[in-house]
């Protein structure tokens, strides 16, 4: 008989996420808040094991990583002061050695960041954007555009928890003033010098290389729609009324009438959604893979589109308008999310194991 032919598949992976090395000590699977992913892969017979990460304890990380047929990482691009400047590499390193990864940092830097806005604005989902690549086209573009165009939404290429996006808009009674509301939540309107608040976004041509201008959507009170993906297929949606570029209430910015409401979680079959989900499966997802030179395989096994409610079309039916994709850390999901998860991880184990049995 051929054992080599018929060994059973490798199959553990890693669930990669930050923490200090107290969270690293105690990690297990039953108090990580991705037990429910946890428990989906070991209904299909696939060992998840937890790995905490900091840049204090990296090589230990890099040994664990190593170990492993596959990484799924849930690390956020900026979270309390730290970036992903120096995992991002360790992952690209683990990646070359053998495990594969999810989401690996090219495929990140293609659709995880807001220029995948500008890439992908002649889709059904693009509005009116443009990018700044520079501190100077900023400056010499963008006022005339404010200008001319109503009130605009600055982002920052990389970011996340509304970090580096602003509403801007122009004051009826000074060309050089602007009223800017940050999307961080507690945010204040402000007036300010237009060539004051220029400078203050120019730190944003750092890390991130560009800014990303789009036409604010005056349909945001009516909520963000949420659309969950494993890979190319729709793992299920979440709507919420969020309150960011909203300015607060009278009661002001800790009221509970500031408060964003809940995310409400729906199956992928939630009649309400159909036509997006079509939208995504059948033409938008695979015109961005095709746009941003994707591999399909290499999408990530949890991602998510972040849509706002565009104008009606002439039917009276809903358009939707392409706010932010998520590859980084896409978290809370939806119950039915986690078995979509280990099946697109048991797809990429089984490709992966038997591209290697071919050689």
């Amino acid at each position: 008989m051929d054992t080599e032919q018929h060994r059973p598949l490798r199959s553990t992976v890693a669930i990669l996420s930050r923490g200090d090395a107290a969270a690293r000590a105690d990690a297990t699977p039953q108090n990580s808040r991705f037990v429910r992913v946890f428990e989906a892969l070991a209904a299909i017979g696939i060992e998840a094991r937890p790995v905490i990460y900091d840049e204090t304890f990296a090589d230990a990380v890099r040994d664990q990583l190593l170990s492993v047929d596959g990484v799924l990482v849930w690390v956020d691009p900026i979270h309390q002061g730290k970036t992903r400047v120096e995992l991002d590499p360790l992952l690209l390193d683990v990646a070359a050695r053998g495990p594969w990864v999810s989401a690996h940092p090219d495929v990140i830097l293609k659709m995880g960041v807001k220029d995948v806005l500008y890439r992908t604005r002649h889709l059904g989902w693009g509005a009116d954007t443009h990018r700044y690549d520079t501190a100077a086209s900023f400056r010499a573009e963008f006022p005339s555009r404010l200008r001319a165009n109503g009130p605009r939404v600055l982002k920052q290429n990389r970011g996340n928890g509304g970090q580096g996006v602003w509403k801007v808009e122009a004051l009826s009674n000074a060309d050089t003033m602007v009223r800017v509301l940050h999307a961080q939540r507690g945010s204040l309107p402000e007036n300010m010098p237009l060539d004051g608040f220029l400078a203050r976004c120019e730190p944003y041509f750092g890390w991130g290389g560009c800014i990303i201008d789009q036409a604010f959507q005056p349909r945001l009170p009516d909520g963000m729609i949420r659309c969950y993906m494993s890979g190319s297929k729709v793992a299920g949606f979440g709507h919420q009324l969020i309150k960011a570029l909203i300015p607060p209430p009278p009661e002001g910015v800790d009221s509970p009438e500031a408060q964003p409401g809940p995310r409400i979680m729906h199956g992928p079959d939630a009649p309400q959604f159909q036509a997006l989900r079509r939208s995504m499966e059948d033409e938008w997802t695979p015109r961005m893979v095709e746009t941003l030179d994707i591999d399909e395989a290499s999408l990530p096994v949890i991602w998510d589109a972040d849509f706002l409610y565009g104008p009606t079309d002439a039917a009276g039916a809903d358009t939707y308008v392409l706010c932010e994709i998520n590859a980084s850390s896409c978290f809370a999901i939806p119950e039915e999310a986690p078995a979509a998860i280990a099946r697109t991880v048991k797809c990429l184990i089984l490709q992966t194991q038997g591209t290697s049995s071919g050689r």
